[in-house]
Protein backbone atom coordinates (compact mmCIF):
# COMPACT_ATOMS: atom_id res chain seq x y z
CA UNK A 1 0.00 0.00 0.00
CA UNK A 2 1.50 3.16 -1.14
CA UNK A 3 1.91 5.90 1.73
CA UNK A 4 -1.34 7.85 0.18
CA UNK A 5 -4.11 5.61 1.00
CA UNK A 6 -6.15 5.35 -2.41
CA UNK A 7 -9.92 4.67 -1.78
CA UNK A 8 -12.70 4.15 -4.76
CA UNK A 9 -16.10 4.74 -3.94
CA UNK A 10 -18.34 3.43 -6.11
CA UNK A 11 -21.73 4.79 -6.15
CA UNK A 12 -22.90 8.44 -5.59
CA UNK A 13 -26.20 8.31 -3.63
CA UNK A 14 -27.01 9.46 -0.31
CA UNK A 15 -24.69 6.09 1.03
CA UNK A 16 -21.82 7.49 -0.30
CA UNK A 17 -22.67 10.78 0.91
CA UNK A 18 -22.88 9.94 4.41
CA UNK A 19 -19.31 7.87 3.44
CA UNK A 20 -17.63 11.38 2.47
CA UNK A 21 -18.96 13.35 5.51
CA UNK A 22 -17.51 10.34 8.15
CA UNK A 23 -14.45 10.35 5.65
CA UNK A 24 -14.16 14.39 6.38
CA UNK A 25 -14.72 14.25 10.51
CA UNK A 26 -11.84 11.94 10.57
CA UNK A 27 -8.97 14.31 10.84
CA UNK A 28 -6.76 11.43 11.99
CA UNK A 29 -6.79 9.50 8.80
CA UNK A 30 -3.65 10.46 6.69
CA UNK A 31 -4.47 12.57 3.52
CA UNK A 32 -4.76 10.18 0.42
CA UNK A 33 -6.60 9.99 -2.61
CA UNK A 34 -10.36 9.52 -3.58
CA UNK A 35 -11.99 8.30 -6.59
CA UNK A 36 -15.74 8.52 -6.86
CA UNK A 37 -17.69 6.91 -9.84
CA UNK A 38 -21.16 7.30 -10.25
CA UNK A 39 -23.29 7.48 -13.62
CA UNK A 40 -26.39 7.96 -12.47
CA UNK A 41 -28.43 11.03 -13.57
CA UNK A 42 -28.48 13.05 -9.96
CA UNK A 43 -25.29 12.67 -8.19
CA UNK A 44 -25.33 13.12 -4.80
CA UNK A 45 -29.50 12.38 -4.57
CA UNK A 46 -29.69 8.46 -5.23
CA UNK A 47 -33.39 7.50 -6.43
CA UNK A 48 -35.67 8.73 -4.27
CA UNK A 49 -34.46 12.20 -3.04
CA UNK A 50 -33.97 13.73 -7.20
CA UNK A 51 -36.07 16.87 -7.99
CA UNK A 52 -39.60 16.11 -7.36
CA UNK A 53 -42.95 17.48 -6.32
CA UNK A 54 -43.40 19.26 -2.63
CA UNK A 55 -46.16 16.38 -2.13
CA UNK A 56 -43.24 14.10 -1.76
CA UNK A 57 -42.11 13.85 1.74
CA UNK A 58 -39.01 12.40 3.54
CA UNK A 59 -40.93 9.77 6.31
CA UNK A 60 -39.04 11.26 9.17
CA UNK A 61 -37.72 14.13 11.28
CA UNK A 62 -34.68 16.03 10.58
CA UNK A 63 -33.05 14.53 13.32
CA UNK A 64 -33.03 11.55 12.10
CA UNK A 65 -31.99 12.15 8.71
CA UNK A 66 -28.55 13.98 9.68
CA UNK A 67 -25.63 12.77 7.34
CA UNK A 68 -23.46 13.98 10.41
CA UNK A 69 -22.37 10.96 13.09
CA UNK A 70 -23.24 12.37 16.37
CA UNK A 71 -25.01 15.90 15.15
CA UNK A 72 -28.18 15.27 15.31
CA UNK A 73 -29.07 19.01 15.13
CA UNK A 74 -26.94 18.46 11.30
CA UNK A 75 -29.57 18.98 8.80
CA UNK A 76 -32.04 20.94 11.00
CA UNK A 77 -29.19 23.94 11.17
CA UNK A 78 -28.93 23.39 7.36
CA UNK A 79 -32.81 24.23 7.04
CA UNK A 80 -32.29 27.22 9.51
CA UNK A 81 -29.35 28.66 6.77
CA UNK A 82 -31.54 27.70 4.01
CA UNK A 83 -34.61 29.72 5.47
CA UNK A 84 -32.22 32.45 6.07
CA UNK A 85 -31.08 32.61 2.07
CA UNK A 86 -34.03 31.49 0.33
CA UNK A 87 -36.28 34.12 2.65
CA UNK A 88 -39.26 31.56 3.12
CA UNK A 89 -40.93 30.78 6.16
CA UNK A 90 -42.04 27.20 5.37
CA UNK A 91 -41.11 25.03 8.19
CA UNK A 92 -42.98 22.20 6.69
CA UNK A 93 -44.73 21.44 9.82
CA UNK A 94 -46.85 18.39 9.63
CA UNK A 95 -50.48 19.74 11.17
CA UNK A 96 -51.44 16.60 12.89
CA UNK A 97 -47.85 15.80 14.91
CA UNK A 98 -46.50 19.39 14.44
CA UNK A 99 -43.14 17.82 13.28
CA UNK A 100 -41.29 18.80 10.63
CA UNK A 101 -41.24 16.43 7.73
CA UNK A 102 -39.32 18.15 4.57
CA UNK A 103 -39.85 17.36 0.31
CA UNK A 104 -37.92 14.35 -0.80
CA UNK A 105 -36.69 16.72 -2.91
CA UNK A 106 -35.44 19.30 -0.71
CA UNK A 107 -33.62 16.52 1.31
CA UNK A 108 -31.63 16.08 -2.16
CA UNK A 109 -30.53 19.57 -2.12
CA UNK A 110 -29.38 19.20 1.46
CA UNK A 111 -27.05 15.52 0.79
CA UNK A 112 -25.58 17.27 -2.71
CA UNK A 113 -24.50 20.38 -0.34
CA UNK A 114 -23.39 18.58 2.71
CA UNK A 115 -21.03 15.81 -0.27
CA UNK A 116 -19.03 19.43 -1.46
CA UNK A 117 -18.20 20.33 1.64
CA UNK A 118 -16.67 17.17 2.23
CA UNK A 119 -15.27 16.92 -0.47
CA UNK A 120 -13.92 20.97 0.04
CA UNK A 121 -12.97 19.67 3.46
CA UNK A 122 -10.97 16.58 2.11
CA UNK A 123 -9.42 18.99 -0.62
CA UNK A 124 -8.30 21.43 2.15
CA UNK A 125 -6.32 18.85 3.94
CA UNK A 126 -4.51 17.72 1.60
CA UNK A 127 -6.46 14.61 -0.64
CA UNK A 128 -6.65 14.09 -3.76
CA UNK A 129 -10.25 14.18 -5.48
CA UNK A 130 -11.38 12.40 -8.75
CA UNK A 131 -14.59 12.08 -9.71
CA UNK A 132 -15.84 10.10 -12.43
CA UNK A 133 -19.62 10.03 -13.81
CA UNK A 134 -19.29 6.61 -15.42
CA UNK A 135 -19.57 3.35 -13.45
CA UNK A 136 -17.48 0.44 -12.57
CA UNK A 137 -17.04 -2.26 -14.74
CA UNK A 138 -15.19 -4.82 -13.22
CA UNK A 139 -13.24 -5.31 -10.22
CA UNK A 140 -10.52 -7.40 -9.77
CA UNK A 141 -7.76 -7.98 -7.60
CA UNK A 142 -4.01 -7.13 -8.33
CA UNK A 143 -0.62 -7.57 -6.35
CA UNK A 144 -1.07 -4.24 -4.21
CA UNK A 145 -4.86 -3.58 -4.21
CA UNK A 146 -7.73 -3.64 -6.64
CA UNK A 147 -8.44 -2.49 -10.06
CA UNK A 148 -11.27 -0.87 -10.87
CA UNK A 149 -12.13 -0.47 -14.56
CA UNK A 150 -14.87 1.58 -16.23
CA UNK A 151 -16.77 0.33 -19.19
CA UNK A 152 -14.42 2.90 -21.68
CA UNK A 153 -11.43 0.85 -20.25
CA UNK A 154 -10.06 3.11 -18.03
CA UNK A 155 -8.21 1.60 -14.82
CA UNK A 156 -7.54 3.20 -11.35
CA UNK A 157 -5.95 0.27 -8.58
CA UNK A 158 -7.11 1.59 -5.18
CA UNK A 159 -6.29 0.08 -1.93
CA UNK A 160 -9.90 -0.06 -0.71
CA UNK A 161 -13.05 -0.26 -1.99
CA UNK A 162 -16.61 1.02 -0.55
CA UNK A 163 -19.46 0.01 -2.63
CA UNK A 164 -22.22 2.08 -1.94
CA UNK A 165 -24.43 1.60 -4.65
CA UNK A 166 -27.82 1.92 -3.82
CA UNK A 167 -30.94 0.14 -4.57
CA UNK A 168 -31.68 -1.41 -8.06
CA UNK A 169 -34.13 -0.30 -10.85
CA UNK A 170 -37.62 -1.84 -8.93
CA UNK A 171 -37.83 -5.80 -10.00
CA UNK A 172 -40.56 -6.30 -12.62
CA UNK A 173 -42.09 -9.63 -11.28
CA UNK A 174 -45.05 -9.72 -13.71
CA UNK A 175 -43.08 -9.17 -16.94
CA UNK A 176 -44.24 -6.27 -17.66
CA UNK A 177 -41.10 -4.39 -19.17
CA UNK A 178 -41.67 -2.74 -22.55
CA UNK A 179 -45.68 -2.92 -22.05
CA UNK A 180 -47.39 0.74 -23.12
CA UNK A 181 -49.12 1.99 -19.89
CA UNK A 182 -46.22 0.44 -17.57
CA UNK A 183 -44.59 2.32 -15.17
CA UNK A 184 -41.84 0.35 -14.07
CA UNK A 185 -39.85 2.85 -11.94
CA UNK A 186 -42.21 5.72 -10.51
CA UNK A 187 -39.19 8.06 -9.47
CA UNK A 188 -39.44 11.16 -10.07
CA UNK A 189 -43.25 10.98 -10.03
CA UNK A 190 -43.72 14.68 -11.44
CA UNK A 191 -41.65 13.03 -14.93
CA UNK A 192 -42.53 9.57 -14.77
CA UNK A 193 -46.49 9.99 -13.96
CA UNK A 194 -46.63 13.49 -15.89
CA UNK A 195 -48.05 10.92 -18.98
CA UNK A 196 -51.25 9.30 -16.92
CA UNK A 197 -54.35 10.87 -18.02
CA UNK A 198 -56.68 12.36 -15.33
CA UNK A 199 -59.55 9.82 -15.33
CA UNK A 200 -56.70 6.50 -16.03
CA UNK A 201 -57.98 3.49 -13.94
CA UNK A 202 -54.86 2.74 -12.32
CA UNK A 203 -53.06 -0.23 -10.60
CA UNK A 204 -50.25 -0.02 -8.25
CA UNK A 205 -48.48 -3.09 -7.85
CA UNK A 206 -47.44 -2.71 -3.54
CA UNK A 207 -48.52 -0.81 -0.93
CA UNK A 208 -45.33 0.64 1.23
CA UNK A 209 -44.11 3.67 1.18
CA UNK A 210 -43.25 4.03 -2.69
CA UNK A 211 -47.63 3.32 -3.35
CA UNK A 212 -48.50 5.66 -0.85
CA UNK A 213 -46.10 8.05 -2.80
CA UNK A 214 -47.74 7.17 -6.19
CA UNK A 215 -51.59 7.74 -4.74
CA UNK A 216 -50.51 11.16 -3.08
CA UNK A 217 -48.67 12.41 -6.06
CA UNK A 218 -51.79 11.43 -8.10
CA UNK A 219 -54.24 13.12 -5.84
CA UNK A 220 -51.86 16.56 -6.09
CA UNK A 221 -52.22 16.65 -9.80
CA UNK A 222 -55.86 16.14 -9.23
CA UNK A 223 -56.65 12.57 -10.78
CA UNK A 224 -60.33 11.80 -10.65
CA UNK A 225 -59.72 7.67 -11.94
CA UNK A 226 -59.35 5.34 -9.33
CA UNK A 227 -56.44 3.61 -8.13
CA UNK A 228 -55.67 0.91 -6.22
CA UNK A 229 -53.24 -0.65 -4.07
CA UNK A 230 -52.64 -4.65 -5.36
CA UNK A 231 -50.21 -6.41 -3.32
CA UNK A 232 -49.89 -10.24 -1.48
CA UNK A 233 -50.91 -8.81 2.03
CA UNK A 234 -52.37 -5.25 1.43
CA UNK A 235 -50.53 -4.03 4.78
CA UNK A 236 -49.94 -0.03 4.53
CA UNK A 237 -47.24 1.67 6.17
CA UNK A 238 -47.35 2.25 10.30
CA UNK A 239 -48.14 6.12 10.60
CA UNK A 240 -45.42 7.65 12.56
CA UNK A 241 -46.16 8.70 15.72
CA UNK A 242 -45.15 12.09 17.23
CA UNK A 243 -41.68 11.68 18.43
CA UNK A 244 -40.80 10.34 22.01
CA UNK A 245 -38.96 11.66 24.46
CA UNK A 246 -37.66 8.07 25.74
CA UNK A 247 -34.39 7.09 26.88
CA UNK A 248 -33.91 3.50 26.13
CA UNK A 249 -31.70 1.52 28.88
CA UNK A 250 -32.53 -1.98 27.98
CA UNK A 251 -32.02 -2.11 24.07
CA UNK A 252 -29.45 -0.51 23.14
CA UNK A 253 -27.10 -0.28 20.10
CA UNK A 254 -23.65 -0.07 22.81
CA UNK A 255 -25.18 -3.25 24.65
CA UNK A 256 -25.55 -5.34 20.83
CA UNK A 257 -22.35 -3.95 20.20
CA UNK A 258 -20.92 -5.10 23.08
CA UNK A 259 -22.41 -8.42 22.81
CA UNK A 260 -20.91 -8.94 19.23
CA UNK A 261 -17.85 -8.06 20.62
CA UNK A 262 -17.72 -10.75 22.48
CA UNK A 263 -18.95 -13.27 19.61
CA UNK A 264 -22.26 -13.82 21.61
CA UNK A 265 -25.60 -14.39 20.14
CA UNK A 266 -28.97 -13.28 21.25
CA UNK A 267 -31.60 -15.73 20.69
CA UNK A 268 -35.44 -14.44 19.79
CA UNK A 269 -36.91 -15.41 22.54
CA UNK A 270 -34.32 -13.42 25.07
CA UNK A 271 -34.51 -10.39 22.80
CA UNK A 272 -38.55 -10.11 22.97
CA UNK A 273 -37.59 -10.22 27.42
CA UNK A 274 -35.23 -7.09 26.64
CA UNK A 275 -37.76 -5.48 24.63
CA UNK A 276 -40.47 -6.36 27.05
CA UNK A 277 -38.37 -4.79 30.25
CA UNK A 278 -37.92 -1.48 28.45
CA UNK A 279 -41.55 -0.72 27.65
CA UNK A 280 -42.28 -2.21 30.83
CA UNK A 281 -39.57 0.46 32.19
CA UNK A 282 -42.25 2.81 30.29
CA UNK A 283 -44.95 1.72 31.42
CA UNK A 284 -46.27 -0.30 28.46
CA UNK A 285 -47.01 -3.57 27.73
CA UNK A 286 -45.61 -5.99 25.65
CA UNK A 287 -49.03 -7.44 25.05
CA UNK A 288 -49.71 -4.30 22.98
CA UNK A 289 -46.90 -5.08 20.91
CA UNK A 290 -47.85 -8.20 19.95
CA UNK A 291 -51.19 -7.29 19.44
CA UNK A 292 -49.66 -3.87 16.98
CA UNK A 293 -47.50 -6.70 15.13
CA UNK A 294 -50.40 -9.12 14.66
CA UNK A 295 -52.95 -6.25 13.36
CA UNK A 296 -50.64 -5.78 10.06
CA UNK A 297 -52.43 -9.21 8.46
CA UNK A 298 -55.45 -9.16 10.24
CA UNK A 299 -56.84 -5.83 11.32
CA UNK A 300 -58.80 -4.14 8.37
CA UNK A 301 -56.37 -1.51 6.67
CA UNK A 302 -58.30 1.60 6.89
CA UNK A 303 -59.06 0.66 10.70
CA UNK A 304 -55.93 0.36 11.22
CA UNK A 305 -54.77 3.68 9.66
CA UNK A 306 -57.54 5.52 11.32
CA UNK A 307 -57.10 3.59 14.74
CA UNK A 308 -53.19 4.53 14.34
CA UNK A 309 -53.95 8.41 13.44
CA UNK A 310 -56.00 9.06 16.25
CA UNK A 311 -52.84 7.82 19.06
CA UNK A 312 -50.58 10.45 17.06
CA UNK A 313 -50.37 12.34 19.88
CA UNK A 314 -51.97 10.26 22.70
CA UNK A 315 -49.25 10.97 25.98
CA UNK A 316 -48.41 7.15 25.55
CA UNK A 317 -48.07 4.33 23.55
CA UNK A 318 -45.62 1.50 22.35
CA UNK A 319 -45.81 2.19 18.94
CA UNK A 320 -43.82 5.42 19.17
CA UNK A 321 -41.07 3.55 21.58
CA UNK A 322 -40.78 1.31 18.51
CA UNK A 323 -40.31 3.41 15.87
CA UNK A 324 -37.57 5.10 18.06
CA UNK A 325 -35.82 1.94 19.11
CA UNK A 326 -35.96 -0.49 15.83
CA UNK A 327 -33.93 2.25 13.49
CA UNK A 328 -31.41 3.03 16.31
CA UNK A 329 -30.85 -1.23 17.11
CA UNK A 330 -32.16 -3.16 14.17
CA UNK A 331 -28.62 -3.21 12.26
CA UNK A 332 -26.90 -4.41 15.01
CA UNK A 333 -29.05 -7.15 16.48
CA UNK A 334 -30.21 -8.95 13.73
CA UNK A 335 -26.69 -10.11 12.75
CA UNK A 336 -26.73 -11.73 16.73
CA UNK A 337 -30.13 -13.27 15.97
CA UNK A 338 -29.64 -17.14 15.21
CA UNK A 339 -30.18 -18.00 11.52
CA UNK A 340 -33.38 -20.12 11.78
CA UNK A 341 -35.04 -17.25 13.75
CA UNK A 342 -34.32 -14.52 11.20
CA UNK A 343 -36.00 -16.89 8.88
CA UNK A 344 -38.97 -17.20 11.02
CA UNK A 345 -39.19 -13.78 11.20
CA UNK A 346 -38.72 -12.76 7.24
CA UNK A 347 -40.87 -15.48 6.62
CA UNK A 348 -44.00 -14.63 9.25
CA UNK A 349 -43.38 -11.00 9.71
CA UNK A 350 -41.64 -8.96 7.44
CA UNK A 351 -43.94 -6.96 6.37
CA UNK A 352 -45.40 -5.85 9.33
CA UNK A 353 -41.30 -5.00 10.68
CA UNK A 354 -41.03 -3.06 7.19
CA UNK A 355 -44.53 -1.29 7.79
CA UNK A 356 -43.47 -0.21 11.83
CA UNK A 357 -39.78 0.69 10.48
CA UNK A 358 -41.08 2.33 7.06
CA UNK A 359 -43.93 4.91 8.93
CA UNK A 360 -45.30 7.77 7.08
CA UNK A 361 -45.83 11.27 7.97
CA UNK A 362 -49.29 11.49 9.58
CA UNK A 363 -50.29 14.07 7.16
CA UNK A 364 -49.96 11.54 4.43
CA UNK A 365 -52.18 9.15 6.14
CA UNK A 366 -54.87 11.57 6.60
CA UNK A 367 -54.42 11.88 2.78
CA UNK A 368 -54.48 8.40 2.03
CA UNK A 369 -57.12 8.04 4.49
CA UNK A 370 -59.48 10.23 2.51
CA UNK A 371 -58.93 8.73 -0.52
CA UNK A 372 -59.62 5.21 0.63
CA UNK A 373 -62.52 6.77 2.27
CA UNK A 374 -63.97 8.69 -1.13
CA UNK A 375 -64.00 5.20 -2.56
CA UNK A 376 -61.45 6.88 -5.37
CA UNK A 377 -58.01 4.58 -3.67
CA UNK A 378 -59.11 0.52 -2.93
CA UNK A 379 -56.27 -1.19 -1.24
CA UNK A 380 -56.74 -5.36 -2.38
CA UNK A 381 -54.75 -8.22 -1.36
CA UNK A 382 -54.43 -11.73 -2.64
CA UNK A 383 -52.27 -10.39 -6.14
CA UNK A 384 -51.60 -13.57 -7.95
CA UNK A 385 -50.75 -11.56 -11.38
CA UNK A 386 -51.05 -8.79 -13.76
CA UNK A 387 -50.82 -9.68 -17.24
CA UNK A 388 -51.90 -7.43 -20.30
CA UNK A 389 -55.46 -7.65 -21.45
CA UNK A 390 -55.71 -10.24 -23.94
CA UNK A 391 -58.56 -7.75 -26.14
CA UNK A 392 -57.54 -4.46 -24.96
CA UNK A 393 -59.32 -2.09 -26.95
CA UNK A 394 -57.65 1.48 -28.21
CA UNK A 395 -58.05 3.91 -25.24
CA UNK A 396 -59.52 1.46 -23.36
CA UNK A 397 -58.11 -0.68 -20.18
CA UNK A 398 -54.69 -2.90 -21.27
CA UNK A 399 -54.38 -4.89 -17.84
CA UNK A 400 -55.96 -7.10 -15.87
CA UNK A 401 -54.92 -7.89 -12.25
CA UNK A 402 -56.22 -10.89 -10.42
CA UNK A 403 -56.17 -11.41 -7.04
CA UNK A 404 -58.15 -13.75 -4.70
CA UNK A 405 -60.96 -10.90 -4.46
CA UNK A 406 -61.63 -10.95 -8.54
CA UNK A 407 -59.82 -9.46 -11.46
CA UNK A 408 -59.56 -5.72 -11.71
CA UNK A 409 -59.01 -4.04 -14.57
CA UNK A 410 -56.55 -0.97 -15.57
CA UNK A 411 -55.32 1.53 -17.84
CA UNK A 412 -52.01 1.87 -16.44
CA UNK A 413 -49.80 -0.34 -13.90
CA UNK A 414 -47.34 1.63 -11.71
CA UNK A 415 -44.72 -0.97 -10.27
CA UNK A 416 -43.96 0.42 -6.69
CA UNK A 417 -42.72 -2.98 -5.86
CA UNK A 418 -39.56 -1.88 -2.86
CA UNK A 419 -36.46 -0.97 -5.17
CA UNK A 420 -33.70 -2.89 -2.40
CA UNK A 421 -35.51 -6.14 -3.59
CA UNK A 422 -34.39 -5.16 -7.68
CA UNK A 423 -30.74 -6.13 -7.43
CA UNK A 424 -28.48 -4.48 -9.26
CA UNK A 425 -28.98 -1.96 -11.67
CA UNK A 426 -27.89 -2.58 -15.28
CA UNK A 427 -24.74 -0.11 -14.70
CA UNK A 428 -23.72 -2.04 -11.71
CA UNK A 429 -24.48 -5.49 -12.21
CA UNK A 430 -21.03 -6.77 -14.18
CA UNK A 431 -18.83 -5.04 -11.18
CA UNK A 432 -21.25 -7.19 -8.80
CA UNK A 433 -20.87 -10.02 -10.87
CA UNK A 434 -16.71 -9.45 -11.35
CA UNK A 435 -16.13 -9.55 -7.51
CA UNK A 436 -18.10 -12.82 -7.41
CA UNK A 437 -16.14 -14.82 -10.00
CA UNK A 438 -12.71 -13.31 -8.60
CA UNK A 439 -13.59 -14.74 -5.38
CA UNK A 440 -14.28 -11.35 -3.93
CA UNK A 441 -17.62 -11.79 -2.43
CA UNK A 442 -20.03 -14.17 -1.38
CA UNK A 443 -24.13 -13.61 -2.33
CA UNK A 444 -26.13 -13.69 0.36
CA UNK A 445 -29.16 -16.00 0.18
CA UNK A 446 -31.12 -12.87 1.32
CA UNK A 447 -30.30 -9.81 -0.56
CA UNK A 448 -26.75 -8.28 -1.40
CA UNK A 449 -23.45 -10.07 -0.44
CA UNK A 450 -22.01 -11.65 3.13
CA UNK A 451 -20.92 -9.01 5.59
CA UNK A 452 -18.89 -8.92 8.83
CA UNK A 453 -21.12 -6.87 11.14
CA UNK A 454 -18.35 -4.70 12.98
CA UNK A 455 -16.72 -3.26 9.97
CA UNK A 456 -19.21 -3.88 6.88
CA UNK A 457 -16.16 -5.79 4.89
CA UNK A 458 -17.15 -8.61 2.43
CA UNK A 459 -16.70 -11.68 3.50
CA UNK A 460 -16.10 -15.05 1.61
CA UNK A 461 -16.66 -18.47 3.43
CA UNK A 462 -16.57 -16.07 6.78
CA UNK A 463 -13.39 -14.73 6.39
CA UNK A 464 -13.21 -10.99 5.74
CA UNK A 465 -11.61 -8.91 2.91
CA UNK A 466 -9.81 -5.97 4.19
CA UNK A 467 -9.63 -4.03 1.31
CA UNK A 468 -13.71 -4.50 0.16
CA UNK A 469 -16.71 -2.98 2.13
CA UNK A 470 -20.46 -2.55 0.96
CA UNK A 471 -22.83 0.13 2.50
CA UNK A 472 -26.25 0.20 1.95
CA UNK A 473 -28.23 -1.98 -0.09
CA UNK A 474 -25.59 -4.88 -0.90
CA UNK A 475 -25.90 -5.42 2.83
CA UNK A 476 -29.19 -5.67 3.08
CA UNK A 477 -28.91 -10.14 3.77
CA UNK A 478 -26.18 -9.57 6.42
CA UNK A 479 -27.79 -6.52 8.48
CA UNK A 480 -31.41 -6.31 7.10
CA UNK A 481 -31.62 -2.76 8.39
CA UNK A 482 -30.29 -0.97 5.51
CA UNK A 483 -32.87 1.68 4.97
CA UNK A 484 -32.55 4.91 6.96
CA UNK A 485 -30.06 7.32 7.02
CA UNK A 486 -29.31 6.76 10.27
CA UNK A 487 -28.14 3.15 9.79
CA UNK A 488 -25.87 4.53 6.82
CA UNK A 489 -24.35 7.28 9.09
CA UNK A 490 -23.12 4.43 11.64
CA UNK A 491 -21.85 1.43 8.85
CA UNK A 492 -20.50 4.74 7.22
CA UNK A 493 -18.59 5.55 10.51
CA UNK A 494 -17.34 1.41 11.18
CA UNK A 495 -16.02 1.54 7.55
CA UNK A 496 -13.71 4.52 7.81
CA UNK A 497 -12.53 3.46 11.50
CA UNK A 498 -12.13 0.33 10.12
CA UNK A 499 -9.88 1.40 7.25
CA UNK A 500 -7.85 3.72 9.92
CA UNK A 501 -7.15 0.78 11.56
CA UNK A 502 -6.03 -1.14 8.47
CA UNK A 503 -3.71 1.90 7.53
CA UNK A 504 -2.59 2.31 11.20
CA UNK A 505 -1.62 -1.55 11.08
CA UNK A 506 -0.20 -1.59 7.67
CA UNK A 507 2.00 1.21 9.01
CA UNK A 508 3.92 -0.74 11.65
CA UNK A 509 4.33 -3.55 9.92
CA UNK A 510 6.46 -1.54 6.91
CA UNK A 511 9.36 -0.95 9.34
CA UNK A 512 9.33 -4.44 10.36
CA UNK A 513 9.18 -5.83 6.96
CA UNK A 514 12.28 -3.55 6.22
CA UNK A 515 14.41 -4.37 9.30
CA UNK A 516 13.99 -7.80 8.12
CA UNK A 517 14.99 -7.15 4.81
CA UNK A 518 18.18 -5.78 6.30
CA UNK A 519 18.85 -8.45 8.17
CA UNK A 520 18.86 -10.74 5.11
CA UNK A 521 22.19 -12.61 4.10
CA UNK A 522 22.73 -11.58 0.61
Amino acid sequence: MSARPKIGVIGGGASAVCLLDALAQRQDLPPGHLTIFDGGRHLWRGRPYQPDLDAMRVNAIPRDMSVRAGDDGHLADWLAARRLVVGTGTSFLDPVSGAPFIPRAMFGDYLEQAARVALVTLAARGWRVDLHRRMVHRAVPTRHGLALRTADGEEHEVDYAVLATGAGTPADPYGLAGSAGFVRDPYPVAERLAAIRRDDDLAVIGSGLTAVDVALALAARGHTGRIRLHSRQAVLPAVRQRPACFIPRHVTAARFRAMAAWDGSLPLADLIAMIGDELAAAGESLDTVRTEIDAARREDPTHRLLRQLDAVNAPDGPLRILQQIMPDVGPDVWPLLPEHDKDRLLATHHRAFMSLCCPMPPASAVALLGLLESGQLELIGGLERIERAERAEPGGCGFVASSVHGEHRADVIVNAVNGRLGGATDLTAPMLASLVDAGLAEPHPHGGFHLERATSRLTVGARPNRRLYALGDLAMGSLFFTFGIQSLVDRAVDIVTSIRGDIAHRALQTPRRAGRDVLQPI
